[in-house]
């Protein structure tokens, strides 16, 4: 009751300052009310209730809250009045004293009304109430006295966006609060509008141009953009003793916006720009692991492989016992990279760390044996050829003993023997895969390939429509479902089975091109349109490497070929590649196996007309040179198919299929003096040439 009194002879005092104007004792009562309010509502929460009555159990709360939002609007404004103050001195070089640098922070008083009320409205269940008091305080015309505070506010409101909230209870921070919400606890109700009023509010942010948010993400993405970039300005960097506590805060604070920023571009699957902040993090980032792992998995999300190995170099030096991390470099090193030198590295380095990763020991030797098979697939003579292969089947042998429950040890291992040619034994380690891990594709579809290696091909096939059922999506599946079909059903299914991919391409990537006039599907609907009534199927075009996956040999060459096919794309009329590569290389290979059966059943122009589709954005691609050697070959232009087998072999010199069809040309016509050295190169790379006995291709 005193405390009512003593607020109340403030309230007027501060009425009769300012009818007398004496502003100068008015910021000093502004903050005394303030400090009284919240003195009144720490004794409220701490005085018990005699009575087991729940309204007045609610009322205590209500008034609670009420004294502790009242004081945290009359803190914001006293704050906005200080800061008035001092630029108004400072505009006006005026002699009289400022506030003193004391009461230019936050003291308690006044930070407890600013963060009490809303921490309440949490523990009540209260969650709308609690979310409209945080955006009410950021909203406020920010002062320096206020920056931290705005910050962790900031950061706690995007957590609680992040977590607590779905798009469907979002509302606009410029529209009320709803009346009933799902983030609310039921049982226990509460007014979501204030219960007082003041005669004068602190000053917010307006204007015509201002940006609003519109969806949680949306809203909690900008909070933590602003949060960065004050975490950002008042980051303490110095290394002395002195200010190491103040550097731990201002890491911490830093770290905690950061794994936030990671969730929320994470969701939308913007990781150029979450690399681009993490990279703004790396001020921070001395001899912290954290940030330095951070950063280098958005580089990997962003696809920019280069610098996440660097990154991950630097993440190794500072966490050496941790065997993650060199495995993930090796994975990088290995994919698109093509450094197989730095993966042998890498591997070698969990391979010998000792006891301390024995438990990677195994995905260690599994690494190994990847990089030993893909050197032996770049070799060029074939000594060394064998020499690798020996040293991965080792490396995968040693593997599959250390982890024999591991179904990708004991894939690798019949993948590697199948390579070696040794396909019973590749049959019985694809089995015992098989049997750790049932669905596995890669198993599934490696089981097809060995079975049609030994020319079981309706068991093959019986084995892929079985992964299919699983995987019906996946179109290395489905491509070596045209060619099995095309040996055992005939190749009018093989072209129902390209038109079926063609309907689950636009149905996964739903990407469209202007250009595209809708010929590409009734090319294949010219055979099939006599046995079953198919919807044409308006595509777009589209670019090609190998087989959906870009195999060890191909790698310069598919650089290679993409760098000529952009520079010939730009000099045609036809429309550039819209999205991600991926799916067009995908698409392009539904073609070039359409123009290969095509081929099979001896129908150039058909073949031709796929061929040319693939052919729209990537007329350099060795695969497409090498499908128009084939067409011009069964048009009997044989002058025609050698320049083209030459040009596929001047982008891909490691190009088997080219090299096989120009020495059978050249051993059919007259000798030339350079046959033989074709054969000879024919030859050392041979090893690969099973493959396409056994459909791996």
């Amino acid at each position: 009751m005193a405390t009512r009194k003593a607020g109340s002879r403030l309230e007027t005092e501060i009425e009769r300052c300012r009818s007398e104007c004496q502003w100068e004792r008015i910021p000093e009562l502004v903050k005394q009310l303030s400090a009284k309010l919240i003195a009144n509502g720490l004794c409220l929460e701490k005085l018990p209730i005699s009575s087991s009555t729940s309204n007045l159990h609610v009322d205590r709360e209500q008034d609670v809250i009420t004294c502790y939002e009242k004081a945290g609007d009359i803190a914001l404004l006293y704050l906005q009045e200080i800061e008035r103050v001092i630029l108004s001195n400072i505009q006006n070089r005026s002699p009289k004293p400022g506030p003193a640098p004391h009461d230019q922070e936050l003291g308690f008083f006044l930070e407890t009304g600013l963060q009490r009320a809303h921490v309440l409205y949490f523990k009540n269940g209260n969650l709308t109430r609690g979310v409209g008091r945080f955006r009410e305080i950021l909203r406020a015309v920010e002062t320096r006295t206020t920056q931290n505070l705005r910050m962790t506010i900031a950061r706690q409101l995007a957590e609680i966006l992040l977590r607590g909230m779905c798009e469907q209870s979002y509302w606009n921070p410029l529209e009320d609060p709803p009346c009933q919400s799902p983030l609310d606890d039921p049982l226990r109700k509460g007014a979501n509008t204030k219960t007082y009023a003041l005669t004068r509010k602190a000053r917010v942010y307006s204007g015509e141009n201002i940006f609003c948010p519109q969806e949680n993400t949306e809203e909690a993405l900008l909070l933590l953009l602003i949060s960065e970039s004050m975490a950002n300005r008042d980051a303490v960097l110095s290394r002395i003793p002195e200010h190491k506590s103040d550097r731990l805060i201002s890491l911490q604070s830093a770290s905690v916006v950061y794994d936030l920023l990671t969730i929320a571009l994470g969701r939308r699957g913007q990781y150029e720009m979450l690399s681009e902040c993490l990279e703004r993090a790396m001020k921070f980032a001395f001899e912290e692991f954290h940030l330095w792992y951070q950063f280098a998995l958005s580089l990997m999300a962003a696809g920019k492989s280069a610098r996440a190995v660097k990154v991950l170099k630097e993440c190794i030096r500072l966490k050496p016992d941790d065997a993650t991390i060199p495995l993930l470099a090796a994975k990088l090193c290995m994919g698109s990279l093509h450094w197989l030198e730095e993966a042998e590295k890498f591997a070698k380095t969990v391979v010998d760390a000792g006891e301390k990763t024995s438990e990677f020991k195994a995905k260690g030797y599994l690494a190994l044996g990847l990089t030993y098979s893909l050197q032996a697939t770049d070799a060029s003579l074939r000594g060394m050829q064998e020499v690798l292969q020996r040293k991965a089947l080792l490396a995968f042998q040693r593997a599959h003993s250390l982890s024999p429950t591991d179904h990708q040890a004991a894939f690798y291992l019949a993948l590697q023997l199948a390579i070696s040619r040794q396909i019973p034994e590749a049959l019985g380690y694809v089995r015992q895969a098989l049997q750790l891990q049932g669905d596995d594709a890669n198993s599934l579809h490696l089981l097809a390939l060995l079975l049609s290696a030994q020319k079981h091909y309706h068991d093959a096939l019986n084995i892929i429509d079985m992964a299919l059922s699983e995987y019906p999506e996946n179109f290395i599946l489905l491509f070596s479902k045209v060619k099995l079909e095309s040996l055992c059903r005939g190749p009018d299914e093989a072209l129902l089975t390209c038109k079926h991919m063609l309907q689950i391409w636009k149905s996964c990537y739903n990407l469209t091109n202007p250009s595209d006039s809708g010929r590409g599907s009734s090319l294949l609907d010219r055979t099939i349109a006599d046995r079953r009534q198919l919807n044409t199927i308006t595509l777009p075009d589209f670019s090609d490497p190998e087989t959906g996956s870009i195999h060890a040999t191909s790698v310069a060459a598919s650089r290679v070929e993409q760098a000529l096919s952009e520079v010939a794309s730009s000099l045609q009329s036809s429309a550039p590649k819209q999205g991600p590569l991926h799916p067009w290389m995908t698409l392009a290979q539904i073609w070039l196996h359409a123009a290969e059966v095509y081929i099979g059943i001896g129908k150039p122009a058909e073949a031709t007309a796929c061929t040319q589709e693939a052919a729209n954005l990537f007329p350099m691609s060795h695969n497409v040179l090498y499908m128009r050697g084939q067409v011009a070959e069964l048009r009997g232009n044989i002058d025609e198919a050698r320049r083209w087998y030459e040009e596929a072999l001047s982008i891909s010199p490691t190009h088997v299929k080219s090299m096989q069809r120009l020495v059978s040309l050249r051993l059919a016509g007259p000798p030339r003096p350079d046959g033989a050295a074709l054969g000879s190169s024919h030859w050392s790379v041979g090893a690969s040439c099973w493959a396409g006995a056994a459909l791996l291709h």
